[in-house]
């Protein structure tokens, strides 16, 4: 009698740790069907866990919903003007082209929609239950889906023994007033016309980015930044080399200045700036491209008391934004929850994310315990021109080395290609060294197929690869890629 006493009682404190997986409705729950949360949901039913995952918005997240994906997309479309002019120094005769908007961002949305379809086939194979609906936390093992149907709302709560959060980021907008006459890169997939003008805020990737779109498409398009140059926290010679060609192809770049307010006028919208320039723009949209900002508004992390931490924006009108705090497995402050992706703020990258996710899995359900490194992470920005990025700036390798231990080496020259078209387009590439062990810490590259090319260099730099190692290896002749391994 007394045995079986005992042994109730450890059943009991199993039960209270949480261990035994009878005693939650799924081993898995993901707050957020995006590129992280994919991820993690399908490689830990893998392993034979009960993986469920909610989503409020189409599956697939921001990266396939309203990001890289269709974005890039429109990287293509906007290339072939420039295309057709080009294809007069090669002796083609080419008619009068002009762009059909419609078609255009319908034919995009129509893609987006099959690969959010093709991301729920692909949790169905892997035996992954899609729950449609908001998530929030009520306890650190309990969440309810609120799914809407109609003017009702359904509540349904679920219990689980592990929950993660991969609910990624938001745009944000600077409390300025007006601002509700501007769009994010939420909004700019559906404009139902193409801008005549479109005036730009924001220096980083997404404005960078649909500047070069735009202008590639036929738009006037302005830039505002805050400071002289566009893409802070890059090597010094990327950001002159895009903004310099970014210039060439006819944006309009507005430094040193500031959006105080926007007023609807009858010509279309009216920017009042301040600082550098001051004299008002008028554009027909308005995009804002200031950040992002994890989407944790709606979680109730208090509920299941997971930590935040803060990270400020400088600047007027711009806001604090906070994070989910997570150690070095992705868990946050409650052991039994986890948080991948934007939502961190660690490296706001797509792959980051399927990375962060998976090993999670890996960690947490298939008996190998790892961690995902977040050093030497290749970069693109798909602007016009391109620029690709791995590993440190010029201005890193200084920092912590010292000015005497650094080598670098840089070329810049015009393809091949343009040497019929008559553009002035070139290309920049660059080696960071470190003098001491002739190891390479940086390769960055501006101009076209620079994404292309720098995945393939990123290997050799994760791999400790030497200059030597650069020098020795032969050059595909005649190619813009060469230049790497040519560079002395």
């Amino acid at each position: 009698m007394l045995v079986s006493l005992v042994k109730w009682y450890q059943i009991f404190l199993i039960m209270l740790e949480g261990k035994l997986d009878m005693t939650y409705d799924y081993d898995l729950f993901v707050i957020g069907a995006g590129s992280g949360g994919l991820a993690a949901s399908k490689r830990a039913a893998s392993y034979g866990a009960k993986v469920a995952i909610a989503e409020n918005d189409l599956v697939g997240g921001t990266c396939v919903i309203r990001g890289c994906v269709p974005k890039k997309l429109m990287v293509y479309g906007s290339h072939f003007p420039a295309l057709f002019d080009h294809a007069a120094g090669y002796g083609w005769k080419v008619g009068e082209a002009q762009l059909d908007w419609e078609h255009f961002i319908t034919t995009i949305d129509k893609e987006v929609r099959r690969l959010s379809q093709l991301h729920i086939n692909f949790l169905e194979k892997a035996g992954v239950q899609l729950i449609p609906g908001r998530a929030t936390l009520v306890d650190p093992h309990t969440v309810e889906v609120q799914t809407r149907h109609g003017a009702s709302v359904q509540r349904q709560k679920v219990t689980a023994d592990k929950i993660l959060i991969a609910v990624g980021g938001r745009p944000i907008k600077p409390d300025l007033p007006g601002m509700e006459y501007a769009i994010t890169s939420n909004e700019i997939f559906h404009l139902k016309e193409q801008p005549k003008h479109i005036a730009i805020i924001g220096s980083g990737y997404i404005g960078t980015e649909f500047a070069s779109i735009m202008r590639g498409l036929g738009s006037e398009v302005t830039q505002i930044i805050r400071k002289d140059l566009i893409l802070k926290g890059f090597d010094e010679d990327i950001r002159l080399e895009i903004q310099e060609g970014m210039i060439n192809h006819g944006v309009r770049f507005i430094k040193n200045t500031l959006v105080e307010a926007v007023e609807r006028v009858p010509e279309g919208l009216k920017l009042t700036l301040s600082g550098e320039h001051t004299e008002p723009i008028i554009a027909d949209v308005f995009l804002v491209a200031t950040g992002r900002s994890p989407n944790i508004e709606a979680l109730n992390l208090e509920n299941a008391g997971v930590d935040i931490v803060p990270s400020s924006i400088e600047g007027p009108g711009y806001s604090t934004m906070n994070a989910i705090a997570v150690n070095q497995y992705s868990q946050t402050s409650q052991p039994n929850i986890f948080a991948v992706g934007d939502v961190t703020d660690r490296i706001n990258l797509t792959p980051v994310a399927i990375g962060e996710g998976r090993a999670f899995a890996d960690s947490e359900f298939g008996n190998n315990r790892r961690v995902f490194s977040h050093e030497d992470v290749p970069t693109a920005v798909f602007s016009t021109p391109e620029a690709a990025t791995v590993g440190m700036t010029e201005t890193q390798a200084r920092s912590q080395l010292g000015d005497d231990a650094v080598k670098t080496y840089r070329t810049r020259f015009r393809p091949l290609f343009h040497s019929l078209t008559g553009a002035s387009e070139k290309t920049m590439m660059k080696l960071v060294v470190d003098g001491n062990t002739d190891k390479v810490l940086g390769a960055h590259m501006v101009g076209e197929s620079a994404g292309e090319i720098i995945q393939g260099v990123a290997i050799a730099v994760k791999m400790g690869a030497t200059k030597k190692d650069f020098d020795a290896t032969v050059g595909i002749h005649p190619t813009s890629a060469e230049e790497f391994v040519t560079m002395r």
